[in-house]
């Protein structure tokens, strides 16, 4: 059952004998830049779409705007910082009359990572190695050279599936610090009639986004503590040969981690060594709300990034429908 985070706390022998065991470098060539999307092909993107029934539409992003989960806790990400080029006050102005068009116009600055996201295979190091055995010198100042996120711009299409953690459990939210293990996944699924299959895009729901809104304050929210992900699931994302995992958290792991010699170690081991293209920060409340009156978890999926050339995450806004 979901625990504490620190009641199996572990050394870093045994992240490197889980790296080892469940490294899949080569499986799919010595090429390869897409990691665990090669699960889905297409004739499970056909039978996918067949899950559309009612035509119905649920945007699992969350808003990018300055009152986004950034609060300085992790890195240098920091919130969208929206600017306006040219405005309607502009052209009630005049001064855009010589061009012979009135118009506004808008850009974004912003980290790739701030908000819903996808971190891409060349986001994490094992060591000096990434994805595949690539060297992670191949990500240099201009970008990635070799797992960039644009490699998956006709990708991250398929079923997803909804497992509703916090629901299951019977409460709101998981608090910081709740580890969830592979027998809580497995109860979930049960639990909903929801059977996980090879190359599915499993989204798993805390309750945390949704708390922290309820509240109006991110607090810790983004590189603080949060329930999570316990290490040990790294095992049942590799012997289910998911296509992605999702949560409504800002790192999919139990934070704080369940090793004090390891900063965020399942991302050690699902990104570089197992290669999947993990999904964070997702906006859940509205599909987990109608899964739970219709009783179906599973749905068609599309959350492709933006082509960032180079880029090791991309902000996305994805769609589950049903």
């Amino acid at each position: 059952m979901v625990r504490r985070y620190d009641e199996k706390m572990f050394d870093i022998d045994h992240l490197r004998e889980t790296a080892e065991r469940l490294k899949i470098w080569g499986k799919w060539g010595p090429d390869d830049e897409y990691g665990t999307v090669n699960y889905v092909e297409a004739g499970d993107v056909v039978e996918a779409a067949k899950l559309i029934k009612r035509g119905v539409t649920f945007a699992l992003g969350l808003n990018f705007d300055n009152e986004g989960p950034q609060t300085g806790l992790w890195g240098n990400r920091f919130n969208p910082i929206h600017t306006m080029l040219a405005t309607g006050t502009d052209a009630i102005a005049g001064t855009q009359d010589e061009g012979g068009i009135r118009y506004a116009d808008d850009m974004v600055s912003l980290p790739l990572q701030c908000g819903t996201q996808w971190d891409a295979l060349g986001h994490i190091f094992y060591d000096d190695k990434m994805w595949n055995g690539y060297d992670a010198a191949l990500v240099t100042s201009g970008g990635a050279q070799k797992n960039a996120i644009h490699k998956m711009r006709d990708k991250m299409v398929g079923r997803g599936v909804l497992l509703d953690v916090a629901r299951h459990l019977g409460v709101d939210y998981l608090e910081d610090g709740m580890a969830i293990e592979s027998a809580d996944l497995d109860a979930t699924a049960q639990a909903q009639g929801v059977e996980i299959k090879r190359g599915d895009f499993v989204i798993v729901r805390t309750g945390q986004m949704e708390q922290r809104l309820d509240a109006g304050d991110w607090g810790g929210y983004a590189g603080g503590d949060a329930p999570g992900l316990a290490f040990e699931t790294c095992e049942w994302i590799h012997d289910k040969e998911l296509a992605a995992i999702c949560t409504d958290t800002w790192g999919c792991e139990v934070r704080p981690n369940e090793t004090t010699e390891a900063q965020q170690p399942w991302h050690w081991i699902v990104i570089p060594m197992m290669g999947i293209t993990m999904g964070e920060i997702f906006y859940l409340k509205d599909l987990a709300d109608d899964c739970a009156d219709d009783g179906v978890y599973e749905f068609f999926f599309c959350g492709p990034p933006l082509p960032i050339t180079r880029g090791v995450g991309s902000p996305i806004n994805p769609q589950a429908i049903k």
